[in-house]
């Protein structure tokens, strides 16, 4: 009775512990759905690690920044699970490999992903070479400060910035942390932020307020605040972010709005404020994106009115996340993206703006972009000062920063490629950097202009070679070291075989062949005579004197005889040729030979019985191209 009485406790006591494992599983879920990645992660790392519980724990980690715990569990979700994954798990897995700094990996994943090859390594050392400033970062002195970011300017001597200080707000489930207000600071020149103060409740509720911007005047703010209800989008339940303006009138803020563009379907968030105050920049994931976030702007007309958001388009845009757009006084975008190549997470980018279009992004590099989220930056760039948001020390936190020029832009070497004699331009040559071992680094071929330039480094020794086809190669050599120079102009003039040499020439057809007296075979045969031998060590002489020089060798008859004998023939003879050659030292990695039979008469002999002996033997000859 006894016994039966344990199996009947142990039953249930079993049955209560499934039953808990399935509650306690129903609810990570739940805390998944509600983005509160940290709770749920606990949870999920007492379960049997099933596809979906792998996936969801994975991404918890990931949401929440624990990227070394992400790329481990994102393993294991792929090695037993690969075949029937969502792709932008494969995105997720390669940033948290770029999280944890293994990007020989993370190159690996980001490849299959994008479906083109991945060198980060590769990237981070050019970039150090071609982004155009260093920074210097301090992390500021903020009291009581336990997540802050997106300082701005506010005035002439003030800053504003969104802070989870105030624990009498709502916890924010995603971080444990109460939701974000809005502050005005002032900023000591020893990088405190003093006097503190929370924006009015006008503009602070007990919703997310974030991401402010001010007019030049500083009596009109655009800000974000987050719906306070969520709506399922895509199989989440979001809170949508829209931006508002408000109006400082009579020492207050007052008359906040949502601006008209804003939905409870979409989001729109981060604004920047032009310095004539006639453009907004933002970023959203409303229809018509690239990709998740994508970084728009519109116009403000005068009558306060707002024209029609317009997408940047796809030189700032990807398929991933653009965000925290900042213009600066200068014209210059600044913005976070985790598309464009970085060095993991949201990195800052900068884009000119030229011919009212914006160029081809820049990564700030590495003295400002690490391997988590960087944003939120803006500057002033007539002082070279500004401020930056990351989260690298595991939560957000406030950066100053200053910077000045990457002196390694100033490394570099350019130049013409002009003929010696004609001083005419080379479109189409080839140069080529070698470093002071002879390995190429960088070669190009010139355009219509023919210029080029390639960035070089200090402290090191190269040549510059150009070459072109029929032309003689030149090397320049010079050096970045302690007694050389950064910058170097280097004009390449090269000279034709045909200016250099009396027996080159271009025929009437642009090629360039060498002369020789005419080579001599008997009758019927191949084989190099004694007296052809001589007229061939001329060009043995030449290609000696000119290593790089390669030449084809080309053999013809005439039309008397059976055309394919003939062409057979001609064969022989330029292959007889081409073997002399070699027998006298010359490479033969630079000769070709081809036989043409009677296909290319320089007469109209081009039948039997119709013209002259001595006009049949103007087309029995062997010709010598220059290619190279």
């Amino acid at each position: 009775m006894k016994k039966h009485i344990y199996i009947l406790a142990s039953l249930l006591l079993v049955s209560g512990i499934t039953l808990a494992q399935k509650g306690n599983l129903k609810r990570a879920h739940k805390l998944f759905e509600l983005k509160a990645y940290a709770e749920a992660a606990e949870i999920y790392e007492t379960k049997n690690r099933s596809k979906t519980v792998l996936q969801n724990l994975a991404d918890s980690y990931y949401y929440n920044a624990n990227m070394s715990n992400a790329a481990t569990t994102y393993k294991e979700l792929f090695t037993n699970y690969s075949d029937s994954l969502d792709v932008d798990l494969r995105f997720r897995y390669a940033q948290a490999l770029m999280g944890s700094k293994n990007y020989k990996e993370a190159d690996v994943q980001l490849s299959k992903y994008f479906g083109e090859n991945f060198d980060t390594e590769s990237f981070i050392e050019l970039n150090e070479k071609t982004t155009p400033h260093v920074f210097k970062l301090s992390a500021l002195d903020n009291a009581n400060s336990s997540s802050d970011f997106g300082l701005s300017f506010y005035g002439d001597d003030k800053v504003a910035f969104a802070s989870a200080r105030n624990n009498e707000n709502p916890t924010y489930s995603w971080n444990n942390l109460p939701y974000l207000d809005l502050y005005k600071a002032t900023l000591t020149s020893d990088g405190k932020i003093e006097n503190i103060t929370p924006f009015s409740d006008e503009i602070n509720t007990d919703s997310h307020e974030s991401n402010v911007t001010f007019s030049k005047d500083g009596k009109t703010m655009y800000f974000n605040r987050t719906n306070k209800s969520r709506i399922k989008s895509d199989g989440e339940r979001i809170a949508h972010v829209k931006i508002f303006k408000a109006e400082f009138v009579e020492n207050k803020w007052t008359n906040v709005k949502a601006l008209p563009f804003n939905s409870n379907a979409y989001s729109t968030e981060h604004p920047s404020l032009s310095k004539d105050g006639k453009t907004l920049y933002f970023a959203s994931d409303m229809p018509g994106t690239l990709g998740s976030f994508d970084i728009y702007k519109v116009a403000i007309n005068e009558d306060g009115t707002f024209g029609e958001p317009e997408n940047l388009g796809d030189k700032i845009n990807t398929s991933q996340r653009e965000q925290f757009p900042y213009i600066s006084d200068f014209d210059v975008l600044y913005f976070s993206s985790i598309g464009h190549q970085g060095y993991g997470g949201l990195d800052v980018f900068r884009s000119n703006k030229v011919n009212n279009s914006f160029d081809k992004p820049v990564n700030l590099g590495s003295s400002i972009n690490s391997n988590l989220d960087d944003f939120a930056y803006v500057i002033k760039e007539s002082k070279n000062k500004g401020y930056l948001s990351s989260n690298r020390s595991g939560r957000d936190r406030l950066y100053g920063l200053s910077r000045e020029e990457n002196i390694l832009t100033k490394y570099l070497v350019e130049g013409l490629v002009q003929d010696k004699n004609s001083k005419e331009l080379l479109p189409n040559a080839l140069v080529t950097l070698l470093d002071d071992t002879g390995r190429v680094l960088q070669d190009s071929i010139v355009g219509e202009k023919a210029d080029y330039l390639f960035k070089i480094e200090p402290n090191k020794k190269y040549t510059i070679r150009g070459t072109r086809k029929a032309y003689i190669p030149q090397d320049v050599e010079f050096s970045t070291d302690s007694n050389g120079k950064v910058s170097h102009n280097i004009y390449l003039s090269l000279e034709s075989f045909a200016d250099a040499e009396e027996r080159v020439k271009e025929n009437e057809k642009g090629d360039v062949q060498v002369e020789l007296d005419k080579i001599y075979f008997d009758f019927d045969r191949s084989k190099i005579r004694e007296d052809a031998s001589i007229t061939l060590n001329v060009l043995v002489d030449l290609m000696k004197k000119y290593p790089s020089m390669e030449v084809e060798v080309s053999a013809h008859t005439d039309a008397r005889g059976k055309d394919q004998y003939n062409l057979e023939l001609s064969k022989r003879r330029a292959a007889s040729t081409l073997e002399y050659l070699v027998s006298q030292g010359i490479d033969r990695s630079r000769l070709r030979s081809i036989g043409y039979g009677e296909m290319q008469p320089l007469n109209e002999c081009t039948k039997p019985g119709i013209c002259t002996k001595e006009e049949y033997e103007i087309n029995r000859r062997c010709e010598f191209t220059i290619l190279n």
